[in-house]
């Protein structure tokens, strides 16, 4: 099977699973464990910040983030599609206390003068208080959008003025990086923290950073505790973290070229399942609107094919380029889409 699902389907080369089986191991929870400590030294480095944590999940980085970050009772200014609210289970309400108002925006970045006239420094009458803003970049339901630099410093300043903290979600931020051809650092020196995964397009089977200043970062390790999230041994898994830093980051282009191919490919099949330029890093949002069949038809019809897709919503499909898609496997997914919209066009013309 070509399996476009997720890059978070990568498996661990082979250098990192030899890098796991000799890993240097103490207790993480306790005196810390040396090659966790390495890895949250190499993690904080590429982003620019003073520190970093190392946690089992992106979703555990967001809400330790809002633990650390936010006044309980406070409120949250985010997108409305980002992946706090989509895809956390209502952690950011029942697990650490918080509100959230969705700000306007496009692909991810927010409406700036919307994001002005929402924040509220203090708690007033009839107003809660800004506990944190977060952005989200690469935006996941944006079909991999990137935020631009210039909007990230506009909403720094911004809450700079109040004194209000900003988190970005970088689950992806390297691809964003590499899409932007700047340095990771450069994404993250807007947010007070930031998180990324290494567990994605980087290969590495588990895990997650949190990056921020010392401070920010020591009280982040209290609430990993109380969610439970104190390991152990960990440096077994954090070995292959370090491997995907020192390897992983450049070969990501390589996954943006072939999902603009594989977009490329589809747009040829039918100019309506697919905007081209929407395709910015590894993701392709597939619109099957107009087709005839809703996406699981179409994701139930992609897997007779030898192609598993994700249904994103009743009418989207979500293919996600990583490091097991070759130049074969997108023309493999071209030919099963061909495929496939040949198959339908009969019930689009009885309609």
């Amino acid at each position: 099977m070509i399996d476009l699902r997720s890059d978070t389907v990568t498996l661990p080369t082979e250098e990192m699973r030899e890098a796991m089986r000799v890993a240097e191991l103490g207790d993480d929870a306790r005196e810390g464990d040396p090659t966790v400590r390495r890895l949250e030294t190499a993690a904080a480095a590429a982003v620019g910040k003073e520190a970093a944590v190392f946690v089992t999940s992106g979703t555990m980085a967001n809400l330790v983030a809002l633990l650390a970050h936010g006044r309980r009772g406070g409120e949250v200014l985010l997108d409305a599609e980002a992946h706090i609210l989509r895809s956390e289970m209502g952690a950011i309400a029942q697990l650490a206390g918080l509100f959230h108002r969705t700000i306007p925006g496009r692909r991810g970045a927010p409406d700036l003068r919307a994001l002005r006239a929402m924040l509220n420094p203090e708690l007033g009458a009839n107003r809660l208080a800004t506990s944190l803003v977060s952005i989200e970049t690469t935006h996941n339901s944006a079909g991999g959008a990137v935020v631009p630099l210039a909007t990230l410093q506009a909403v720094r300043a911004m809450t700079a003025e109040h004194g209000i903290p900003v988190h970005i979600d970088g689950a992806r931020v390297f691809n964003a990086a590499v899409a932007l051809g700047v340095p990771a650092a450069d994404i993250a020196r807007h947010g007070d923290s930031v998180c990324f995964c290494v567990s994605k397009g980087l290969s590495a089977p588990f895990g997650s950073l949190i990056c921020g200043t010392a401070t920010f970062i020591e009280r982040a390790r209290a609430f990993r505790r109380m969610v439970g999230g104190a390991m152990r041994q960990a440096g077994v898994m954090a070995a292959a973290g370090v491997v995907a830093l020192e390897r992983m980051v450049p070969r990501l282009a390589e996954d943006h070229a072939r999902a603009a191919r594989l977009a490329a490919g589809i747009h040829a099949i039918d100019r309506a399942l697919v905007d081209l330029r929407a395709v910015e890093t590894n993701i392709v949002m597939i619109d099957v609107a107009r087709s005839g069949a809703d996406a699981a038809t179409w994701q139930s019809r992609l897997a007779a094919e030898g192609v598993q897709a994700g249904a994103w919503n009743p009418t989207q499909l979500r293919l996600v380029t990583h490091r097991h898609i070759d130049d074969a496997a997108v023309d493999g997914a071209i030919a099963a889409f061909r495929t496939v919209r040949a198959g339908i066009k009969p019930a689009l013309a009885a309609l």
